[in-house]
């Protein structure tokens, strides 16, 4: 029988519970200092001091080798700690690309020497990375490349621009799909990733603000930078591959449903305080049905990681599912509270929504438009 999409019934571990309720009671101590409206831009927002925090309690990397700092635990216990941050609207901006994505790139196709330099930094929440993929006039094409790595004595010489690059102005590092022969005409060909320093000669960051007034994307420019020969991550030529299993973990998990949490969390607290009625139970039960639903989808898809899979199809129907729900809640709090302004502050859930409102529209960019998305379910259907 055809089967595109595997969505097994799993459980998340016995022992999930107490490592719940110790992230829980991790949390406690920082949650009181955010506003409404951090926790609402709590996924982009970089607190240095926090991921140093959690890299001290063993929870960033944590599923990853002993011998470079990691703690080996399962995919389905990070997951747990994935699922609590979210929900408070944490600042996890300083590690959350190194932790999700940067750190399992490295692990499975990096040297050792990578492996022993970026991995002991990024568990302590000392490393933040970002990732060159997107650029100008490009759209969502990322196999569009042309900023390109010519080879030289001893390394590469980088020149071009990215953008859309997520805290490249605070990042330590960033892992750069880069052209290395042939032209963007080539597409998937000739493409190779490399890992360097973001404070090396000749690159310059243009922070780029959006409509909350913050600037965590940035335009990054390459002219002449050179890199040595052993900042190139795998094997030459074949980045499009690399690109394509990270980008599974970066659709996978929590944060492509989890986004808007705090902002239903507060909805709901709200709502019984003031009292509700029928209809509104209604409106924010289907909100959390359809949670309950992406939640499991997702607590599956750790599970494949975890057996060592490479879920693709399904990372991207959760990340399609998720963004529409990510989406829609600030209207579904609008009409519950009956606001004429989604601006308005007035109160926290006010708050929470207004900062969420207007950071919504990216959710269906990051990680892939649904255009892209959709394209990766329709082959995984056979459909193209």
């Amino acid at each position: 029988m055809f089967q595109p999409y595997r969505f097994a019934d799993i459980e998340v571990v016995e022992d999930a519970a107490a490592l719940r309720s110790e992230v829980r009671e991790f949390l406690d101590e920082w949650k009181d200092k955010w506003t409404p409206w951090e926790r609402g831009l709590g996924w982009t927002r970089y607190d240095r001091k926090f991921s140093e925090a959690m890299g001290a309690k063993g929870w960033i990397g944590m599923c990853w080798p002993k011998k470079y700092g990691g703690a080996e635990r399962s995919m389905l216990e990070r997951h747990v700690v994935i699922e609590e941050l979210l929900a408070v609207g944490a600042p996890v901006g300083a590690h959350w690309v190194s932790d999700r994505q940067s750190g399992p790139l490295i692990l499975k196709a990096g040297t050792e020497t990578q492996r022993q330099k970026y991995l002991p930094e990024i568990i302590r929440g000392e490393a933040c990375f970002c990732i060159g993929l997107s650029e100008p006039d490009a759209g969502s094409d990322l196999a569009s490349v042309r900023t390109r790595a010519d080879k030289v004595d001893g390394g590469w010489l980088v020149n071009g621009r990215k953008i859309w690059t997520t805290n490249a102005h605070l990042s330590e590092y960033i892992i750069a799909l880069l052209r290395t022969e042939g032209t963007a005409a080539d597409r998937h060909k000739g493409l190779s990733q490399f890992v360097f320093s973001m404070r090396l000669p000749g690159i310059t960051i243009r922070q780029i603000k959006d409509l909350t007034g913050t600037a965590h994307f940035n335009e990054v420019t390459f002219d002449n930078v050179f890199i040595d020969d052993d900042a190139l991550i795998g094997a030459l030529g074949e980045g499009w591959a690399q690109v394509t299993a990270e980008l599974a973990f970066e659709r996978s998990g929590p944060d492509r449903y989890m986004s808007s949490f705090s902002l239903l969390e507060e909805l709901v607290e709200h709502v019984n305080k003031t009292g509700s009625d029928r209809m509104i139970d209604r409106q924010i039960g289907a909100e959390f049905a359809k949670m309950a639903v992406l939640r499991q989808m997702s607590v599956s898809i750790a599970g494949m990681l975890q057996e060592g899979l490479l879920p693709n199809q399904e990372a991207a129907v959760v990340k399609d599912l998720g963004t529409d729900a990510e989406q829609r809640l600030p209207e579904v709090v609008r009409s519950i509270l009956g606001q004429d302004s989604p601006l308005d502050k007035s109160t926290s859930l006010a708050e929470i929504n207004a900062a969420i409102t207007q950071t919504a529209p990216t959710f269906s960019l990051r990680g892939g438009t649904r255009e892209i998305i959709r394209g990766i379910m329709a082959k995984g259907l056979g459909l193209r």
